[in-house]
C-alpha cells in the first residue's frame, strides 16, 4: 500500500450515474466498512440511487479517492480509499454522505473529499449524515462550520427476553401480506399520507419501492398490511432482515410502520408494531432494531414501552456558520 498522503491523491469527480467499475468499487468498500463496523456507512436510499444508473429521479454527484499502490499493476493497482455522494434536489439542496475504507481511516481521506467537494460544487444547501455518532465526523463537520441538526436513534430489542403485550387489531381490521403486482400504488398512497411530513419516507416513489422489492432481503410475507372490511388500506408494517456481516449476526428491523390519517387514534400503530415484531421473532432472529427521530416523543415512548433501548445514533449535520 502506498504512503498515506491523500492530500496529494487526485479525486475522481462524476456528475450523474457512475460506471460499473466505480459502482463495484463503492459497493465493495461499503461491504468492508459494514463488516468492520456492524453499521452501514451510507443510507439505504443513497446506495439504491447509486445502483440505479439509468434513473432520472435523482441527480448525483460522486467524488472518489483512489490510493495508488506502488507494488501493483499501474493499470489496476489502486484501492478505493473513500468516496462521497451528494444526492441533489431540484431546489438546490442536497444530502452528502461519505464512506471511508477501514484501512484508510484517520488519514485525512474524508477531509480530502470534502475539500474537493467544496471546490467542485460548494457546500451551499448541503446537509450531511454521519451513520454512527463518530467523533471524527463531528470534528470534520465543525471544521466546515457544520453542527448537529437532527438525530436519528437506532433502538434495539432482544427477542429472547422480549415480553410483548397482547394488542388486538381494531374492530373490522385484518392483516394480510403485501401482494407484488397488486398493492404497489395503494401502498404508495398510504405511505405518502402516513408520512406526509417525513423528509425521506414520505417521498418514496414507485421506482424506490420497486428497487427495494428487487433486493434479496425483500419478503412480501413480512410486509403486513392492515385493511378494513372494504379492503381499504389503513396502515402497514414493513419488516426487514439484515443478513450476517462478518461477526455481526443477522438482525430484524421494524423497517416502516405507518397509519393513514383516517385510522389515527385507533391503536393501530402499536398493534402493527407488535405484529411485525412477532413475525420477526418467528424467524428465529436474536434481536430487532429500528430507526426513529430522537425528537419524535410519541414513537420513542411507544418503542421504550415495548422494551426497545437506544443502541446507536445517526447524526445529520447542517451549516451553523458560513462555511
Amino acid at each position: 500500500m502506498s504512503p498515506a498522503h491523500p492530500e496529494k491523491w487526485p479525486v475522481l469527480v462524476v456528475h450523474g450515474p457512475v460506471d460499473k467499475q466505480l459502482l463495484n468499487d463503492c459497493l465493495g468498500l461499503l461491504t468492508a466498512a459494514e463488516e468492520s463496523d456492524g453499521n452501514p456507512s451510507l443510507s439505504e436510499q443513497t446506495v439504491m440511487t447509486l445502483r440505479a444508473a439509468d434513473s432520472a429521479e435523482h441527480s448525483l454527484l460522486t467524488l472518489a479517492l483512489y490510493a495508488p499502490d506502488e507494488d501493483s499493476d499501474p493499470s489496476s493497482g489502486q484501492d478505493l480509499a473513500g468516496f462521497a455522494v451528494v444526492v441533489e434536489e431540484a431546489d438546490g439542496s442536497g444530502v452528502l454522505e461519505i464512506a471511508v475504507h477501514p484501512s484508510y481511516r484517520n488519514k485525512g481521506v474524508a477531509d480530502r473529499l470534502v475539500g474537493a467537494l467544496k471546490s467542485e460544487r460548494g457546500l451551499t444547501g448541503l446537509k450531511a449524515w454521519s451513520h454512527g455518532n463518530h467523533e471524527a465526523a463531528a470534528d470534520l463537520a465543525a471544521r466546515y462550520g457544520y453542527g448537529p441538526v437532527r438525530e436519528l436513534w437506532k433502538m434495539r430489542l432482544t427477542t429472547a427476553t422480549a415480553e410483548l403485550p397482547d394488542v388486538g387489531l381494531p374492530d373490522g381490521v385484518t392483516l394480510r401480506a403485501f401482494v407484488p403486482g397488486q398493492d404497489e400504488e395503494g401502498w404508495l398512497a398510504a405511505n405518502r399520507a402516513a408520512f406526509a411530513h417525513h423528509p425521506e419516507q414520505g417521498s418514496l416513489t414507485r421506482g424506490d419501492l420497486e428497487a427495494r422489492m428487487a433486493e434479496d432481503w425483500f419478503d412480501p410475507a413480512g410486509f403486513l398490511l392492515a385493511v378494513d372490511g372494504d379492503g381499504q388500506l389503513l396502515g402497514f408494517h414493513w419488516t426487514k432482515v439484515h443478513p450476517r456481516h462478518g461477526a455481526h449476526p443477522a438482525i430484524g428491523e421494524v423497517y416502516a410502520v405507518g397509519v393513514t390519517p383516517a385510522a389515527q387514534g385507533l391503536g393501530l400503530g402499536k398493534a402493527l408494531t407488535v405484529a411485525g415484531i412477532r413475525y420477526l421473532q418467528g424467524l428465529g432472529l436474536h434481536a430487532v432494531m429500528l430507526y426513529t427521530d430522537a425528537d419524535n416523543a410519541p414513537a420513542v415512548s411507544l418503542y421504550r414501552g415495548l422494551g426497545f433501548t437506544r443502541w446507536d445514533m445517526d447524526v445529520q449535520y447542517g451549516p451553523v456558520t458560513t462555511p
